[in-house]
């Protein structure tokens, strides 16, 4: 008997959540933020994963001077 438990995460997690009440909220005028808050719960993530990444490669950097 085979058992195959595959678990697969596909939902949209708190950054993608976040975006969509920032959304609603700008679009029934609650918020009049600018477009560029609004979205910011989708664009954020990236710089600071690049700024991550960069601080890790020049630590290795670092290390290998």
């Amino acid at each position: 008997m085979s058992n195959n438990n595959k678990s697969s995460s596909s939902g949209l997690g708190f950054f993608g959540l976040l975006a969509i009440v920032f959304i609603t909220l700008k679009l029934t005028h609650v918020i009049s933020w600018s477009w560029w808050w609004v979205l910011s719960p989708i664009w954020i993530p990236f710089p600071v994963f690049a700024l991550i990444f960069g601080v890790a490669i020049f630590m290795i950097w670092l290390g290998n001077r």
